[in-house]
Parts: structure tokens; sequence; C-alpha cells
């Protein structure tokens, strides 16, 4: 069904969201000096199964083996998983900024009357950018592999056994993917957030008719109320992804006994463990990131279209 005038932004081309996301997903890689010890950090919390009451306790589940050491060493030691971290990234942006695109042009072509029929013009529309960006979601699980291994880098480097990267695929193969359903639970819920919370701001803040002409301004605005909502939706199953993610390759535990132990001895803010750091960290970096592919992607459009 044909959606109604008013409901469909103006298409991009496939060229200027591929250079778009690229660009952001570059961008990334230089992110990373700075953002991924705090990353390791979040992690670290996040797979800690005892509570922090201390200073000391925190300097030894996030430093470790390093608690005593130097400060520059200490700093040096939040950075395993780099190069994993860096292919994920690119990947990850390049497909999730890409992508989501594509599927609401789909959605907006065969189901914008009926969203609008069901919440309005207006909501019906950001609606369907969520939506959209849901279905994105779920499918970035094809990138599980780099994921897993980053994650098994900084929380448990013992687990690789002194192998190589085309070592553990032959070896482990598609257990790379175990934890694919809670990632996808997550992901669901943190991407329809994301794209959904900046449709609505671009929509009712903004009062925009074309999502694709916001200024960086409006951009970087709308994209706060985005990631905010999307790191605490899907901070619960963040946690249980984690902790699956990070166990040794032989013996895993399923999703539910780790939700069941969390609730039993740690008590539900255990849920949102690594919460505070990923707002101060990655919130900014998603912000910057998600409001700079929104930006090129239109300014690359415009090039293309000359």
């Amino acid at each position: 069904m044909s959606p109604p005038t008013g409901t469909k932004d103006k298409s991009n081309s496939a060229a200027a969201r591929v250079l778009g996301s690229v660009s952001v997903a570059t961008a990334g890689i230089a992110e990373l000096a700075v953002f991924h010890p705090v990353d390791t950090t979040a992690k670290r919390l996040m797979s800690n199964h005892t509570r922090v009451t201390s200073l000391s306790q925190l300097n030894q589940v996030v430093f470790r083996n390093y608690a005593n050491e130097s400060i520059v060493r200490k700093a040096f030691s939040l950075f395993p998983g780099l190069g994993y971290a860096a292919g994920y990234k690119v990947l990850q942006r390049v497909y999730k900024y890409g992508g989501q695109p594509y599927v609401n042009d789909i959605l907006s072509t065969r189901f914008g009357a009926d969203f609008e029929n069901a919440f309005g013009k207006k909501t019906g529309k950001a609606m369907m950018s969520a939506t959209s960006g849901s279905l994105i979601g779920i499918g970035e699980i094809i990138l599980l592999p780099l994921d897993v291994l980053k994650i098994k880098r900084q929380t448990n480097p013992e687990s690789f056994k002194g192998r190589g990267f085309v070592r553990i695929l032959l070896d482990e193969g598609m257990g790379l993917y175990r934890g694919w359903g809670w990632t996808a639970a997550r992901n669901a819920p943190g991407s329809f957030a994301l794209f959904g919370g900046n449709a609505f701001a671009k929509e009712y803040l903004f009062g925009l008719k074309d999502y694709g002409t916001a200024t960086w301004t409006q951009n970087f605005i709308a994209s706060i109320f985005g990631a905010s909502a999307s790191l605490v939706v899907s901070a619960p199953l963040d946690v249980i992804k984690t902790r699956i993610q990070n166990r040794n390759f032989d013996n895993p535990e399923s999703g539910f006994t780790i939700l069941k132990n969390m609730v039993k001895n740690e008590g539900v803010t255990s849920f949102f463990k690594g919460l505070v750091p990923k707002l101060l960290t990655t919130g900014p970096k998603l912000v910057f990131s998600f409001a700079l592919a929104q930006t090129l992607i239109p300014a690359f459009d415009k090039v293309f279209s000359k």
C-alpha cells in the first residue's frame, strides 16, 4: 500500500548512504583511542558477579592483575580487543546507519498508510523509523563473532589459550554465535529506541517534515534523545549478553541461568551494572556518530545529485 503524501522523506542515493556511513565508521576508529578503555571498564563491571562497595574493590574489578601497578600500566591494560573493536565498529556502523534508511523506505512504501492510520501522520512516521531501526538491529547479529571476541579479550583473555583469530574461527565455528537470541533481544529495543527517540525529537521538538533536512545542531540534539533511550532500554539484556559472551568457549552458560543467578545473588540493580560509564562515554560517541551519519548522508546525496 502506498503511503499518503508527507509520510515518506526524500530518499538518499545508495552511494551517499554508504559513503556517509563509511566516513562515520572511519572517524569511529579514532574514537577508540579515547573510548575503548571505558568500554573495557563497563564490560568488566557488567561481568563482575559481586557487589562493589569500595574503591579498592572497584580498582580490582577494573584493573585486575594491574590493580597495584602504575597509572600508565593501568591505562594500557584497558586496551585488549582493540583490533576486534575496530573491525566491529566499521562494519556495524556501515550496516546500521547505511541499512536503516533502506528498511525505512521499504516500510514506507508498503506499510506507510498502515502506520499513519494506526498512529497518526506524525507519530506514524516516527514509529516507522523506530521499527526499521529495530529490524536492522536484529540483523546486526551477523557481526556477533567480532563482538564476542572483543568482549572475551576485554574480560576473559585466558579463553583464547594462545590461539589467533583464524584458529579460533576454525575451532569454534558457530559457537561464536552463542547468545545470538539474547543479542537480538537486546538489539531490537535498543535500536528501536535509538532511531525512534531520534525521530520523535525531530518530529515533535523541531517539527521537521523531512528528517533529512535537519541541521547539524538538530541532528546532534535528536541523537542525544535516541542514544540515551537506547542505552537505558537495552542495559539489562546487555549485561546478560555480555556474561554469556565472556564465558570460556568450553564452559557456556545459558542466559536464563545467568538471569536467575543475578536476581538471586546480586539483586535487580545488577541489570544496570556498567550503565554509568556507558552513558558517560558510549552515549557521547553514539550521539556524535549518529548525528554525523545523519548529516553526511544528505550532504553526499547533494554532491551526487548535481
